[in-house]
């Protein structure tokens, strides 16, 4: 007599055996409107930049964004997040150029607003690290620590301004504690309620961040340990994620994503708010340097990645393959 729940009756090769029979019965599906984009503009570029560490990545010109947020759009692509590179000499010791209304990440904010409208969600960075003389990602006190507090008041003024421009939702990545309260009050306050915040709740101290401080002209000095979090740690990241959610956040976020997948699920399990991840520019640039040595499959390393991220729970990931893959979808 033939045994159905178990060997060699059960056979789970029945489900793999075509193309179309895993496609039926595939638990995780990529759409396009998962992803979001992250994109560069450089103050004064008169060409597209390539980011030596991420081949295929650009710091954009004006122009050059605009283009790539028109293309996303029409890809399907869910929404644009932006980050702002001035020139060195707008670079100061509190980042003016962050709450400067002609600043490179506001200027940029009315272009991309301008091109696709309310077609395609667009997303500001809101932190100091890409205007600021030493890097970090707040006001430096006399002892050149970070000064939380202080700190604070400067992004309050970011997301006015930011909102000001045509931000939909802004994006807090700095970590400091209580960004997401002040950020919701300003934005409050100054009209702008129906701005969303996306919240770095869970931003790890990551050695893959590499191309992306080339990608930003970065100039910090020393590192961020003691306002992102430690990555030996889980418990921490849903102790964020219970005061982002009690401080307003609309969404929250898991950064990095390939070596936090643990995390990402624990918070999609935690929350009823979207969830998302960001795939950051070290996991970009492991893939494509492992492909172009030939070592990996390139398309399908790229689609293994994110059917992973969106496994582990994400609603939406930042990827720097966002328009690509969601052309291929």
């Amino acid at each position: 007599m033939t045994k159905y729940g178990s060997f060699p009756g059960a056979r789970p090769r029945r489900l793999r055996t075509t193309p179309a029979m895993r496609r039926m019965v595939a638990e995780t599906r990529l759409h396009p409107a998962d992803l979001i984009l992250p994109a560069f503009v450089r103050e004064g570029a008169s060409a597209p930049v390539e980011i030596g560490a991420m081949p295929g990545v650009f710091q954009h010109t004006r122009d050059s964004l605009k283009k790539a947020a028109v293309a996303a759009l029409e890809a399907g692509v869910a929404g644009i997040m932006l980050f702002g590179v001035p020139e060195e000499s707008k670079k100061d010791a509190v980042g003016t150029a962050g709450t400067d209304p002609d600043g490179i990440l506001q200027v940029a904010l009315r272009d991309v607003r301008s091109e696709v409208g309310d077609d395609l969600i667009v997303m500001s960075d809101l932190c100091l690290d890409e205007t600021t003389d030493h890097g970090h990602c707040g006001v430096l006190d006399a002892q050149g620590r970070v000064d939380n507090d202080a700190t604070l008041e400067r992004y309050a003024e970011m997301a006015q301004v930011q909102a000001d421009a045509g931000a939909h939702v802004v994006g807090p990545s700095g970590m400091m504690d209580g960004q997401i309260g002040v950020v919701r009050d300003a934005l409050d306050q100054t009209g702008h309620d129906d701005v969303s915040i996306l919240a770095y709740t869970a931003k790890y101290s990551s050695a893959f961040y590499g191309p992306f401080r080339e990608a930003v002209g970065s100039s910090l000095k020393g590192d961020r340990k003691t306002y992102q979090q430690d990555p030996a740690n889980t418990r921490e990241s849903l102790r964020e994620l219970a005061l982002d959610l009690e401080e307003g956040a609309d969404m929250v976020m898991v950064k990095p994503a390939g070596p936090y997948l643990d995390v990402l699920a624990k918070i999609a399990d935690e929350v009823d708010v979207p969830v998302a991840a960001y795939q950051i520019s070290g996991e970009y640039a492991m893939i494509q340097a492992a492909a172009e040595r030939g070592w990996i499959d390139r398309d399908k390393a790229i689609m293994e990645s994110l059917t992973g991220i969106k496994r582990a729970g994400a609603n939406m990931i930042l990827t720097y393959w966002a328009t690509e893959v969601a052309r291929r979808l």
